[in-house]
């Protein structure tokens, strides 16, 4: 991201985002403007960590203001639960008016965030788990611009930070931006929280920002995007050492489609698969509104050729194929979908999020959902001081085969929960489950999470 913010005023203590159509699954969270993905692979989910970019104004001339992390996860690359915000300033971190551009990694049972305070230094932050709450442990930043080895460098942007651990267990950040001599690596002690010894230089041509290291059959790969003389292509560095020896690898990603400004990688393998996140515009050209400060997330397959180089990625449509089928027989959380119309989520009394507001005619897809030799029944926790309010289960489409009515009912508060249940008949095999509403007046319908019984 380009520094042009000034600091914004808080956000709202409800969650509240909104979109007003369906979009394609090549853009996951399509209610939410997320951007910059951070990535943690952490107990059969990939998890990913986003710049809040819902803080940016619509106005052309908003500037980016994010001072909030957002976190999305997933186990089929196809349904993805949101988990709101994760880590807030001036909440969480005192010290810091801006959280950029997160990386996160797991290590000794904590979970470590690092971010940008804007472009003037990086922090970090710790929790025990992948969805927070992250806490700042050491109270200042870790690594500023009297840290040694950071100068000189013309014009530098500290930020974009990103962690990562190697087969013999010495962590690295990389982190930097603005010049093909800005890129620094500089090494993290055991406890991750301070570092050992000075930055180091790496050269990188075009070297705009997004610092990314990964690691496959022995290679480092340092990728990053190019400046916009490079047309904000993500590029990408090779060597046989995570400090020197880079040499130029090509080109890992151009310019997404519905883009047309910064750029932003995240590389990760999952379930043996490597994959390229990633931020467009889509949503916004969708909505007709201003895109420079209005981005939102997409994930691509990322593959390599026999001699070790990156297959260019391919933008679709579709974006990934989905891993394995969700299981509808354990507690599913409402907000995990892979599509919606009119979805707005919002901080549960019971904790986490729940999805609120949706009215007649709104729905929320999951996909590839594994309902084995059949169901029997339907339950979910649901809220309402509305009236005839209902959910149809619906098979491939918002109007697709009926298998189930559940009434909704008036619950006396909008956060006072009430499990309820109804039938199903029909519903066999791997489907796409439409839950849409009907019939509700206002205030509508609230879900916090649903479950099937089997036969």
């Amino acid at each position: 991201m380009r520094i042009k913010s000034i600091f914004a005023s808080c956000i709202f203590l409800l969650i509240l985002i909104t979109a007003q159509s369906s979009f394609a699954d090549e853009v996951i969270v399509g209610y939410r403007h997320l951007a910059d993905p951070g990535t943690l692979v952490y107990n059969g989910r990939i998890y990913l960590y986003a710049s809040n970019d819902d803080e940016n104004s619509y106005d052309k001339n908003s500037g980016y203001k994010m001072k909030s992390i957002v976190c999305v996860s997933s186990s089929d690359m196809k349904n993805w639960t949101d988990h709101g915000v994760v880590f807030e300033a001036p909440r969480d971190v005192a010290w810091a008016g801006r959280t950029w551009a997160p990386s996160v990694i797991a290590r000794d049972g904590k979970i470590f965030l690092y971010f940008g305070n804007g472009g003037n230094g990086i922090g970090v932050a710790t929790s025990n788990s992948p969805i927070g709450p992250f806490k700042d442990p050491i109270g200042k930043k870790l690594v500023e611009t009297q840290t040694p080895g950071v100068l000189p460098a013309p014009n530098m942007w500290l930020f974009d930070p990103m962690t990562f651990i190697d087969d013999d267990g010495q962590a690295y950040m990389y982190f930097g931006g603005n010049g093909d001599s800005n890129v620094r690596v500089i090494k993290l002690n055991r406890d991750m929280v301070s570092v050992d010894g000075p930055a180091v230089s790496i050269t990188a041509p075009a070297f705009f920002e997004a610092s990314w290291m990964h690691k496959r059959n022995g290679i480092y790969y340092f990728s990053y995007s190019t400046n916009p003389k490079a047309q904000m292509r993500i590029d990408y560095l090779m060597s046989k050492s995570p400090t020197t020896g880079f040499t130029y690898g090509g080109i890992v990603a151009a310019q997404p489609p519905h883009n047309n400004n910064n750029n932003h990688q995240g590389i990760f393998e999952f379930k043996g698969q490597w994959y390229h996140a990633y931020h467009n515009r889509a949503v916004a050209y969708k909505l007709g509104i201003p895109t420079e400060f209005k981005r939102n997330l997409a994930v691509e397959l990322l593959n390599y050729k026999p001699d070790g180089s990156i297959e260019q990625v391919t933008y679709t449509a579709d974006g990934v194929p989905q891993v394995q089928g969700l299981n509808p027989y354990t507690r599913v959380e409402a907000e995990t979908m892979n599509d919606q119309q009119g979805v707005k989520t919002e901080a549960c009394s019971k904790g986490g999020l729940n999805v609120t507001n949706v009215k007649n005619g709104d729905w929320i897809k999951v996909k590839g959902v594994d309902f084995g030799k059949g169901a029997k029944k339907f339950s979910a926790a649901v809220a309402s001081i509305g009236k005839d309010n209902k959910i149809e289960l619906r098979l491939g489409s918002p109007t697709g085969k009926l298998i189930g009515t559940l009434v909704v009912p008036n619950t006396g508060q909008a956060q006072d929960w009430k499990e309820v249940s109804c039938k199903v008949e029909g519903a066999t095999g791997k489907q796409d489950l439409f839950l849409t509403i009907k019939g509700a007046d206002k205030p509508e319908v609230n879900i916090d999470f649903w479950s099937f019984t089997a036969k």
